[in-house]
């Protein structure tokens, strides 16, 4: 790779590259070091981070703790020390575990800043990064996989130089330098002027033209020999041309000869195919008769087949209706003496029936009755009991008033003085209020006890109302129940009949199955002679493989996928020919599952056609009636087309042969008549008598046709077979719902009885409550008389506690006593009227009630319970009448369908007659046919013989026409009288004229016929190689002006080099060593023969540089004047001075963007250690240092300190310490050494 481009050189040689200044770009404008981790490097086990400052970062640690290994893993990374590694160098790079654990791998990476875009990524940041193992190296840029070239070019293009690497100087590299000779230093400034890309170049060119003088010596060294050869094959082509005169008169001869020869042969087989056309027209009207034949008898074979499977048919048809006919026979029997018995049983139990109705009846009737004089007689009985009520009110209410009357006319002579009147009536009060109380809180109380009688006649009424709603849905339940009974028993039957029909059809697709099983047997076999039997196993292994595992990518074998009209199924066929059997799948994934199972199971062979593999190529078909594609002909899906390109695009279909291998000949395609001959492209012809009765195209359409009718059959019987076991299966539920139907009709009945016990509880309970009410309301209204009554007298004994106490009564109270007194017998007249009336009155009612409750419902009520026992009796139904009913819809059942099957039977056997007609006719009509057919197809075998014979004819003369054609291509270029010059010349005479000219030929046997052609070929190598020459010559001229600049473009880059390093060393020794003073001198050779310009060894002329014997150095520390001593007479301090100052003077000259320093000022002095830290200090503004160092000069100075450190397990670590923990340490360090 080229150095870094230089500015070019100044005036008096001084570079113009600026000196570095204090004040360069902010560091965080610049590119610098930003991080650097690592892991499993050297002592670096576990990963470590650590991040920089752009200006001065001092690392320091105690020696063997990891610093150098630190500055390794870097250069690891942006070096050539690491270049090409072996395995053990590998191993030593990776840290060792010692016995706890192994390193497989380490990593460094190295973040830069990039703000400035020195690095040409676009980013703000580069991450190089260098993973190495025992058996990988490998870079990464910004995280992506990249070459060790690219990490170069990467470095190059940012200012890292290959050829001045003295931007990382390591431990040893300044002794190195201190102890360099001469000549090393004069090396060392060639390599940082890039001289060593020029000494590539010019080795090459030099190569170049070594091997450019070898291949003119080589040209040259041929150009002689065939200038000796031209010489030669020129005294040749005289005699040559004489041959050549005599060679052209025996070639006319020979073709005049295979010309003749050729037309008598053409003319032969134009005869002969004229002939064998005349025998194919009548082979193909023998083989159009045959055909017809074949098929007539085909067809007579499948009638009879079809007619005989008939026939047995109709005769198990016949069997089965008779035999059931004879059952039916046997039931009807059974079902009339059944019939006769249900009518005896229900006639005694119709008659018990009808007089328990008609006594229900008499009973609703007179209930009926009983209820309407009830309604009559119980108002009135109200009614009446209203009015006594209030007629024993009013004569209450007189007798009270007449007592107290009465009373207080005696008082006048019961008691003298108004006191014991009054203290008596106050007694008489007393007690009134205390009869008073009495009667009211027995009233009270009376009223309390009918409220709650009330309140249980409604629950009573409730109840009852619930109880005859039971009583009602238990009839309905008993109604419904046996409708169900009814409805199940006709399900039943219904099912029955369906399964006998079932079971017919079961035994008939039975047989019918047996015979389409045999048929598809037969019709396998026949496919099966055609086809070999691992193809066979082969292809049902597929079908059955794909449908195993549910593969829709398997289509099948090729002959499934198409069809075409029978008039190209010979040549289909033909064409075809194992193909038809090649399984066509989707992907070849999908072939790769199928053959795998295949070959683990070890079923069969067969080839597969995987669509996305097939890539027919487009064939330009002749565009002719004559001429029809093949695959045009077929019908398919568009999917498959592929396919079917593959195996049938190349090919035509023509009228007859000949015209096949027009076709053949003029379009490169295969080319097969409708009977199956074939022209192929490579020119062979196969054909012959094609057998369309041993078609294969037939054949598999008649195993599809048989497996068809086999598998519908198959599926017919199986569902047949499933609807029987859904109706043994529902005869089965439909016959544990009868059970369970009677058994709950059963216990309906049975519960009637507890019921009605119930029913005759609920109706006594309301007699007695309806009784016990009717006692309390008397209670009730004799106790608020009472104390009415009570009320009243209290009331007149206060009032007349409050009246004067007289002798005798009023006018008034007289007259009002006498009114009393006739009111009071009025009154008891009529109540007692009104209670005769109402007792009349309540005689009738309970009279009617106790009819009602105790006798006429109570019967009733037996009554229906009897009727309902008499129905729902499971025992009696037999007799019931919609059983008979049932019954004799049943017989006339069974007699109708034995109707039925007599007439069936009738019908089968005037059936089986006509068809054993047919049968005999058509085998009659079949022995004719075939006898026929035999006839012709030895007709047809003579016909193949014969074909035989015209293909062998026709090949021979074929052969010999193609070798007469061979012959006269084999004479090439005929001259033009070759055509004319003997074509009525005989041929006896051109024999005799052909021998004679080839005894004479026999003379020029030694003559070298390629003579012209040599002389012509090798003129035209002289021509090239001289052309060749003159290449070479100014290639030569071209390189030796290369080599020319090269030396001189180097001459420049050392002189220029040269200046700018002993510019730099000068000013930084001065800055060094201010009283001191330093150079560079650049030693010649001195020539003791004054011959500058003589050429070296190899020939090349010697450049300037070549007189460049070495780079010495002269300084002086304590004078700027004086001439100065070499470097080997100086101190070692001294020397390490000198060494750095050469170091800084080569960075300054081709600057990095960051230099790192291992232990450089170890060997200096203190005053020299200062101004070495001073000027990193000056040159940190513009670029990065990381340093290591024992001495706190550089400490003083620096922006950031690190610490390594050195574990007990042998692994290093390091970490950012302060500025004063690094003086600490260096200061013990000192201390210690």
């Amino acid at each position: 790779m080229p150095p870094r481009a230089k500015a070019p050189s100044t005036d008096d040689g001084a570079s113009s590259i600026s000196e570095p200044v204090d004040d360069g770009p902010a560091p965080e404008e610049r590119c610098y070091i930003k991080s650097i981790s690592l892991s499993g490097f050297k002592s670096y086990k576990e990963t470590v981070k650590v991040e920089f400052s752009p200006g001065h970062n001092v690392v320091v640690g105690r020696n063997g703790s990891g610093k150098s290994n630190f500055f390794g893993a870097i250069r690891f990374v942006l070096s050539d020390a690491y270049a090409s590694l072996t395995r053990e160098e590998r191993q030593a790079l990776l840290h060792d575990g010692g016995s706890t654990s192994t390193t497989l791998s380490a990593f460094v990476e190295i973040v830069f800043s990039n703000p400035d875009g020195r690095f040409p990524t676009g980013k703000p940041e580069v991450v190089l990064r260098r993973t190495i193992g025992l058996k990988k190296d490998e870079y990464s840029v910004d995280r992506k996989s990249a070459s060790k070239g690219d990490i170069v070019n990467l470095l190059e293009s940012a200012g890292f130089s290959r050829s001045n690497p003295y931007y990382i100087v390591p431990q040893g590299r300044i002794a190195r330098l201190t102890n360099a000779k001469d000549h090393e230093r004069l090396g060392l400034l060639k390599e940082v002027a890039g001289t060593r890309v020029y000494e590539e170049r010019r080795r090459e060119s030099r190569r170049i033209m070594d091997d450019t003088r070898a291949k003119r010596e080589k040209i040259a060294e041929t150009l002689g020999g065939l200038e000796e050869r031209l010489g030669e094959l020129e005294e040749e082509k005289e005699e040559l041309r004489e041959y050549q005169e005599r060679e052209r008169e025996r070639r006319c001869l020979e073709f005049a000869i295979y010309q003749r020869e050729l037309e008598e042969v053409v003319v032969a087989l134009d005869k002969l195919k004229a002939e064998h056309d005349l025998e194919l027209n009548e082979a193909e009207t023998q083989r159009a008769a045959y055909q017809s034949r074949q098929r007539q008898i085909a067809d007579l074979q499948s009638t009879l087949s079809t007619l005989r499977q008939s026939l047995h048919s109709l005769t198990l048809e016949r069997t089965q209706n008779t035999d059931e006919a004879t059952d039916l026979h046997r039931t009807a029997t059974q079902l009339s003496l059944t019939l006769s018995d249900s009518r005896a049983a229900g006639e005694g139990r119709e008659t018990r029936r009808r007089g328990l109705e008609d006594e229900l009846a008499s009973l609703e009737m007179r209930i009926a009755e009983g209820e309407a004089r009830l309604g009559e007689v119980a108002p009135r009985f109200d009614a009446l009991a209203g009015e006594e009520r209030e007629l024993g009110r009013r004569l209450e209410e007189a007798k009270g008033a007449l007592e107290a009357l009465y009373g207080k006319q005696s008082r006048s002579t019961q008691f003298r003085t108004r006191a014991e009147r009054d203290s008596y009536l106050a007694k008489e009060a007393a007690s009134l209020s205390s009869d008073l109380e009495a009667s009211t809180s027995l009233a009270t109380r009376l009223s309390s006890e009918l409220s709650t009688l009330s309140t249980r006649l409604t629950e009573n009424t409730a109840r009852a109302e619930e109880v005859r709603d039971r009583r009602e849905g238990r009839r309905g339940r008993m109604e419904e129940l046996r409708e169900r009974l009814k409805e199940r028993r006709m399900e039943e039957g219904e099912r029955k009949e369906r399964r006998k029909e079932l079971w017919r059809e079961d035994t008939r697709l039975d047989q019918v199955g047996g015979w389409e099983r045999e048929g598809l047997q037969s019709a396998e076999g026949a496919l099966g002679r055609m086809v070999d039997k691992d193809t066979r196993d082969g292809l049902r292994a597929v079908e059955r493989i794909a449908r195993e595992h549910g593969l829709d990518g398997v289509y099948g074998p090729l002959f499934g996928l198409f069809e075409v009209d029978d008039k190209y199924k010979a040549a289909v066929e033909v064409a075809a020919g194992n193909s038809l059997f090649h399984v066509v799948v989707d992907t070849d994934a999908t072939a790769s599952l199928v053959l795998d199972e295949m070959v683990r199971r070890k079923l069969g062979r067969v080839t597969f056609m995987p669509l996305n593999r097939l890539k027919p190529k487009a064939v330009a078909y002749p565009q002719a009636d004559d001429a029809l594609p093949l695959v045009s002909l077929l019908r398919f899906r568009p999917e498959h087309r592929l396919a079917f390109e593959q195996v049938f695009s190349r090919t035509v279909v023509c009228p007859d042969l000949h015209i096949a291998a027009r076709y053949v000949r003029s379009h490169a395609v295969s080319a097969i008549t409708l009977e199956g001959d074939l022209a192929e492209r490579k020119g062979t012809l196969s054909g012959g008598y094609h057998d369309r009765a041993r078609s294969r195209l037939d054949a598999v359409r008649a195993v599809h046709a048989a497996r068809a009718k086999a598998e519908a059959t198959a599926a017919r019987h199986a569902e047949v077979r499933q609807t029987l076991a859904e109706l043994d299966q529902q005869l089965t539920v439909s016959a544990g719902e009868t059970q369970k139907l009677e058994a709950l009709l059963r216990q309906t009945v049975e519960s009637a009885g507890a019921l009605e016990a119930e029913w005759v509880s609920v109706e006594h309970e309301r007699a007695q409550l309806e009784e016990r009410r009717t006692r309390f309301e008397r209670q009730r209204e004799e106790a608020e008389r009472d104390a009415e009554q009570a009320r009243r007298r209290l009331e007149a004994a206060k009032r007349e506690m409050e009246s004067e106490m007289v002798d005798a009564l009023s006018g008034e109270e007289v007259a009002e006593l006498d009114r009393l007194e006739g009111e009071k017998q009025r009154l008891g007249k009529e109540k007692a009227d009104k209670t005769r009336e109402r007792t009349e009155a309540e005689s009738e009612k309970q009279l009617i009630e106790v009819e009602l409750n105790d006798e006429l419902r109570r019967r009733r009520d037996q009554v229906r319970a009897r009727l309902d026992a008499a129905t729902d009796d499971p025992a009696s139904t037999a007799a019931a009448p919609e059983d008979v009913a049932a019954q004799e819809r049943e017989l006339a059942d069974v007699r109708k369908e034995i109707a039925r099957l007599e007439g069936r039977v009738a019908e089968i056997e005037d059936e089986l007659e006509a068809r054993n007609g047919e049968i005999q006719e058509l085998s009659v009509k079949l022995e004719k046919v075939q006898a026929q057919q035999a006839e012709d197809q030895r007709g047809i075998s003579r016909q193949a013989k014969a074909a035989e014979r015209f293909h062998a004819k026709h090949q021979t003369l074929v052969a010999r026409r193609d070798e007469v054609q061979r012959n006269i291509r084999d004479l090439g270029v005929l001259p033009e009288e070759a055509f004319t010059k003997y074509t009525t010349t005989k041929s006896e005479k051109l024999l005799k004229q052909l021998g004679k000219i080839r005894k004479a030929l026999q003379a020029f046997s030694h003559v070298n016929k390629k003579a012209v052609e040599q002389y012509s070929v090798f003129t035209d190598q002289r021509d090239s190689l001289l052309k060749r020459r003159e290449e070479l010559d100014a290639s030569a001229d071209s390189i030796e002006e290369l080599i020319v600049s090269l030396d001189q473009r180097k001459d420049e880059a050392i002189e220029r080099t040269f200046k700018q390093v002993s510019k730099y060393f000068a000013e930084v020794f001065e800055k060094l060593v201010p009283a001191g003073r330093g150079r560079l001198i650049m030693q010649r050779r001195i020539d003791e023969d004054g011959d500058e310009e003589s050429d070296d060894e190899d020939g090349r002329e010697k450049s300037a540089t070549d007189n460049y014997t070495g780079v010495s150095i002269k300084v002086s520390f304590n004078s700027k004047t004086d001439e100065g001593v070499r470097i080997s007479q100086l101190s070692g301090g001294q020397k390490a001075v000198v060494a750095l100052a050469t170091v800084f003077a080569i960075q300054r000259t081709d600057p990095a963007p960051f230099y790192l320093f291992d232990e450089i000022d170890a060997a200096l002095d203190a005053q020299y250690r200062t101004s070495v830290a001073a000027m990193i200090a000056e040159l940190s503004h513009s670029a990065q240092f990381i340093t290591t160092t024992f001495r706190p000069e550089q400490i003083a100075v620096a922006d950031k300190f690190y610490g390594v450190l050195f574990s007990a397990a042998k692994v290093s670590s390091i970490k950012s310490i302060s500025r004063d923990d690094a003086q600490t340490f260096v200061s013990a360090e000192t201390a210690a050494a």
